[in-house]
């Protein structure tokens, strides 16, 4: 691959150009979203990549290039069948001589530039300027061919590598939980049960969580925490040390309770619990067997639900030997490297082949100027 790109460029003269001034660049039109079934033929595309539904009749030809303007501004779409495109959709209309789809291939190594310059508001938006002032290179046409035959092939093979890696990695997620429901799953008398209020075994931290709007955060290295998930990076630290944190409110998915794991030093806001086990409970199993357990009965406020700490209190959790917590932990972190990590295992090789990708598009797409 790497020899054939210098052959292939080896000696191309290519020109620069504004894209407005070799593409015309023209907006779509609304269609009333009522008049959209599934049943019709034609994909509608308004404020993102995924159709907002499906019309009688198209106003785009297949093979054409476009970008979404309002909503996901910046993103860049291709579609090689007739499709409508809404008023937050401009697309591309080329003259001979300039390939469509090489103009869609070389404005996606364009992409973080175009974004860069979304003016952010209620419903980010992309200036038609932006896009019509993009330099963009025109080699000969026989040469836009080849990079474009190159692309689809290449494009072609990591999408299938993806799907199955995806495919694989979708049933080691369940063999995963499997297990794991297995293992945490403990008969009557087997074990000890206590509550998460018992200060025996779990120690309860949310007096040290302190919630900061994102413009007063200073920027730093350190994860801060809310409900889901790490939300931005600070400089500063609530807590430090080994924790689980519960989501108070606001978890994505009620049925897959919102439950985190930090390690180090962390900034918490007011929308998580934190809590840890003490000696007698290993807060990695605390945590394991946490994602297991149906907060469901917990949970009050209806769509706002919410996990208030006198409720958090009595939640029931089963105390093994520690020896057996730890056996338990060492199972279940090689399964979750395997299936979870992005350092490690299919996520990780995910990831590799959808940079390789980008690597070899970059690379034929990289004229002098």
């Amino acid at each position: 691959m790497t020899r054939s790109i210098k052959e292939l460029l080896s000696g191309v003269e290519v020109e620069w150009r504004k894209l407005g001034d070799v593409a015309e660049i023209k907006r779509g039109k609304r269609v009333v979203k009522s008049q959209l079934k599934n049943s019709e033929k034609y994909p509608v595309y308004q404020n993102s990549m995924t159709p907002l539904g499906y019309y009688h009749e198209y106003n785009v030809q297949a093979d054409t290039t476009f970008v979404i303007s309002a909503g996901a501004a910046g993103e860049i779409g291709y579609s090689d069948i007739d499709f409508w495109a809404a008023d937050d959709v401009y697309f591309f209309l080329t003259p001979n001589g300039i390939i469509n789809k090489f103009i869609y291939y070389f404005l996606l190594t364009r992409h973080h530039k175009i974004t860069s310059q979304v003016r952010r508001a209620s419903v980010p938006r992309l200036s038609k300027k932006v896009i019509e002032k993009l330099q963009i290179p025109i080699p000969p046409l026989d040469i836009q061919k080849e990079i474009v035959r190159i692309l689809d092939a290449f494009t072609e093979l990591t999408t299938e590598l993806t799907t199955e890696l995806t495919t694989e990695l979708t049933a080691r997620k369940k063999q995963y939980a499997y297990y794991r429901d297995r293992l945490l799953a403990f008969d009557e008398g087997e074990v000890e049960w206590r509550k998460l209020g018992d200060e025996e075994y779990v120690a309860i931290e949310n007096n040290k969580r302190k919630p900061v709007k994102a413009s007063l955060r200073n920027p730093g290295n350190i994860p801060y925490y809310g409900a889901n998930n790490i939300q931005d990076y600070v400089d500063g630290y609530t807590h430090v040390g080994e924790y689980v944190l519960i989501a108070e409110d606001g978890s994505k998915s009620l049925e897959n309770y919102s439950i985190q794991y930090s390690k180090g030093k962390f900034w918490a806001n007011n929308h998580v619990h934190v809590i840890k086990g003490t000696s007698k409970l290993n807060t990695k199993f605390l945590y394991y067997y946490l994602q297991t357990f149906n907060f469901m009965p917990y949970l009050s406020g209806g769509d706002r639900a919410k996990l208030t700490k006198t409720k958090m209190l009595e939640i029931p959790i089963p105390i093994p030997l520690l020896e057996k917590q730890k056996e338990i932990v060492a199972i279940l972190d090689k399964f979750d490297a395997l299936t979870n990590s992005i350092t490690e295992g299919l996520p990780r090789e995910i990831e590799l082949r959808q940079k390789q990708y980008g690597y070899y598009r970059d690379r034929l797409l990289n004229f002098r100027r």
